[in-house]
């Protein structure tokens, strides 16, 4: 057994109701032994070989934020492509301007074929949308092209777009292409279960060992800039197992990640109709045998109902989409309402990927059936996303068990455009209802779902707490939370829903020493303020990480 290490900071933040404050917190071998302070500490340094560490005397220490829902494969595919957003971002090796008119996402789309896409087999770019950048499909793309293969994702990742010689690079013969019910060969658009016909001839560029390597480094590097120690991969596997878990092991499995990461496995793997849900069920139990202290797999599984939010494919119940287009289904309700079944009855915590309100209405239908079937306690059947919802739903919610996991962040990208070009102003300013969940008592995290969202706890918070769209109006002030909550929802809530509040969330006794080192205290500063708070690093099982800018 090691000595021990006492950190001593201007205040530690604990998320721990018994102990809200500290300004000690002595590790040994990895995990917390006590917190406190130097005087309350006194008898465990009388009694063993120990350090007092000083370097955070003048920071803020946090329990390590938690995102229970973000996709290091996504990101590891999306962060070597081309970014043309609506929204800058800012990536670990470059800032990407925003682009906000047709001509110039046309043009900018030109200057990457012309110049940096040239030398590559396939042009990717992601971050289309039709409200910012209109329409831009199969002939638009071949305009720009008639000879380069390319590929546009839309900004949800469940949509792409792709010009002639890109639809004849896949290989797959058009008869066959137009036949499939989510692909539109006049507009180029594969969707939802046609994203997967389009993926699996983009693979062999996508997954390349060497490109998907360097992708992932760059999510190590995202992950930690937002100041994470624990991540959930919330759809095992998203492209193909055997070379995913080979790279992620390789290049996350390793002393120098300062985080873990949850896997929790997609029930009815992409493209994959074959076989019943009780053979999903083995699939998945099968994968515990990989575990590892950095990857590791729990009972949790995930299922989908409606489609993506930002590809405006959710389902919406009356009165619908202004345009008066629908959205999809990911899983036929029956299909949904089977896996669902066959997972209870294994005991698993079901996570279920939820966007519009009628595909939120689905899974509480099935729950519903679930329970009186086959009654559960402390279940923690899992809502994600939770973009549109309505009052009474959330009292369901609450009645049923279940809890939420929100991308909050849809409300300052999306609250404003949605409310002018999609849903109207009612729905889209209400948008992730976190102040009702709050107010319900409903247990719930934030996550980013990087890269529908930037990889920034405080910022998601920040969003949360103050719900401010990229023009700088307040979207429903009704739907705001509190500090507590927000914090809550990147720690010790966000660790309840990956069903790890025994081992992270909060700085106590006997967890593990995971910190979040800040520069500023997020309850002191103002909660317009909350997004700018610093991050100095990490402190991962005992050992500091600092960022390197």
């Amino acid at each position: 057994m090691s000595g021990i290490t006492v950190f001593t900071a201007r205040k530690i933040v604990t998320m721990n109701e018994p102990m809200p404050e500290a300004t000690a917190v002595a590790v040994r071998d990895g995990r917390i032994v006590e917190v406190g302070s130097l005087e309350t500490l006194k008898p465990w340094l009388d009694r063993h070989p120990h350090r007092i560490d000083r370097q955070f005397e003048n920071h803020v220490l946090m329990p390590g934020f938690i995102d229970p829902h973000l996709h290091p494969t996504l990101g590891a595919i999306l962060l070597p492509c081309h970014f043309i957003t609506a929204m800058e971002w800012k990536l670990p090796d470059r800032t990407c301007a925003p682009v906000t008119t047709h001509e110039d996402y046309l043009a900018r789309l030109a200057e990457i074929v012309a110049g940096e896409g040239a030398a590559e087999e396939i042009v990717v770019t992601w971050g289309f949308h039709r409200i910012w950048h209109g329409n831009v499909d199969r002939t638009a793309l071949n305009a720009v092209s008639g000879d380069k293969p390319i590929f546009v994702w839309q900004r949800s990742f469940h949509e792409i777009i792709a010009n002639d010689a890109a639809i004849d690079w896949m290989g797959v013969a058009r008869a066959d292409l137009e036949r499939h019910p989510q692909i539109d060969l006049d507009s180029g658009r594969f969707f939802e279960t046609g994203l997967a016909v389009a993926t699996q001839a983009m693979n062999r560029v996508l997954l390349s060992p060497q490109r998907y390597g360097r992708g992932l480094e760059l999510v190590k590097q995202t992950v930690h800039l937002g100041g994470h120690t624990t991540i959930g991969e919330l759809a095992y596997p998203l492209m193909n197992d055997a070379l995913e878990w080979q790279v992620l092991s390789h290049t996350l499995d390793r002393e120098d990640t300062p985080f873990r990461m949850k896997m929790v496995p997609r029930a009815l793997q992409r493209g994959n109709f074959e076989g019943t849900a009780e053979d999903d069920v083995k699939r998945i139990d099968a994968y515990a045998e990989r575990s590892t202290d950095k990857l590791f797999f729990g009972r949790n599984v995930k299922l989908f109902t409606d489609g993506g939010f930002f590809a405006e494919l959710m389902q919406m119940r009356e009165p619908g989409f202004i345009d008066g287009h629908h959205g999809e289904w990911l899983m036929a309700p029956e299909a949904f309402e089977t896996y669902a079944r066959a997972l209870w009855l294994a005991g698993k915590q079901i996570h279920v990927h939820c966007t519009g309100d009628m595909g939120l209405e689905l899974a509480l239908d099935v729950l519903q059936k679930l329970q009186d079937e086959k009654p559960r306690f402390n279940h923690r059947f899992t809502i994600e996303h939770f973009g549109v919802s309505n009052p009474e739903q959330v009292r369901r919610i609450k009645d049923l068990g279940a809890i939420v996991s929100a991308n909050v962040y849809y409300v300052h990208e999306l609250g404003e455009a949605y409310w002018k070009e999609s849903i109207g102003h009612e729905r889209a300013s209400q948008m992730a209802r976190l102040g009702s969940l709050e107010r319900a008592g409903v247990p719930f995290a934030l996550h980013s779902d990087f890269t529908m969202a930037p990889a920034l706890p405080l910022n998601s918070a920040w969003v949360a707490v103050n719900r401010i769209a990229e023009s700088g109006a307040v979207m429903c002030p009704q739907e705001r939370v509190s500090v507590e909550a927000a914090m809550r929802a990147i720690t010790i809530d966000a660790a309840y829903v990956l069903g790890m509040e025994d081992e992270v969330g909060s700085i106590r006794a006997g967890k593990k020493a995971d910190f979040t080192v800040l520069e500023q205290d997020p309850f002191e500063v103002a909660p317009e303020a909350l997004r700018d708070i610093p991050i100095w690093g990490t402190v991962f099982e005992g050992r500091p990480f600092p960022i390197v800018r």
